[in-house]
């Protein structure tokens, strides 16, 4: 049986300031670190400690530095890895969710569609993501964590789920920042989704 745990970075700068995340490299607030602090100990609490766990996070300050506060409580020391990074936004990392607003060039209606016309597409995501995906869910390693983005997530969850690329034009599955979930895939290799976006962890 294969265990793996999600973790959505907790409050970040950006989700006050009315900036972009993307790929701009924003730090938590104190408040974001304190409920990285608290799914830390909710974990540390509830994770059997005669099972090996480990943990892999986006390079993105916020993800990694809720890893790190996490890893703290776990005793473990995060894996970095560029593919578990939200979507690049292009020309509108850096600016203001207003500056996207006017500036924006296309509604998303598809996978292929894009904000601005240097943005990575949601399928573009989905390829960035998915070695990544088929390595974990391959490995030898049954109890796995990871610290990533609300978007890069949302696909995870598709794959989890078994969906194609091409699915996310018709549904989606996002959490919300701090939000944990919980997968198995039993001995018969069937993928359950436990748990979504549970924001217990952060109170």
């Amino acid at each position: 049986m294969k265990r793996i745990i999600t973790i959505q970075h907790t409050q970040s700068v950006h989700h006050t300031n009315g900036m972009i995340g993307s790929w701009t490299d924003w730090d938590l607030t104190n408040l974001g670190k304190e409920q990285a602090n608290n799914i830390g100990i909710k974990l540390k609490e509830e994770l059997s400690k005669d099972n090996v766990y480990v943990m892999y996070s986006s390079d993105l300050k916020r993800a990694k530095q809720t890893a790190e506060i996490v890893a703290k409580h776990l005793n473990l020391e995060p894996f970095i890895n560029e593919a578990l990074r939200e979507r690049n936004l292009g020309s509108a990392v850096g600016k203001s969710v207003q500056w996207l607003r006017e500036n924006q060039t296309a509604w998303e209606k598809t996978i292929d569609d894009r904000c601005v016309p240097d943005a990575e597409s949601r399928r573009e995501t989905w390829n960035r993501l998915e070695p990544f995906y088929n390595d974990i869910v391959s490995s030898d390693d049954e109890n796995i964590l990871i610290v990533s983005h609300g978007d890069t997530l949302s696909i995870f969850n598709a794959m989890w789920l078994g969906l194609k690329p091409d699915d996310l034009n018709n549904c989606d599955l996002f959490g919300f920042a701090g939000g944990v979930s919980h997968f198995i895939e039993d001995d018969n290799g069937k993928h359950i989704i436990k748990r979504i976006s549970d924001m217990s962890y952060i109170k």
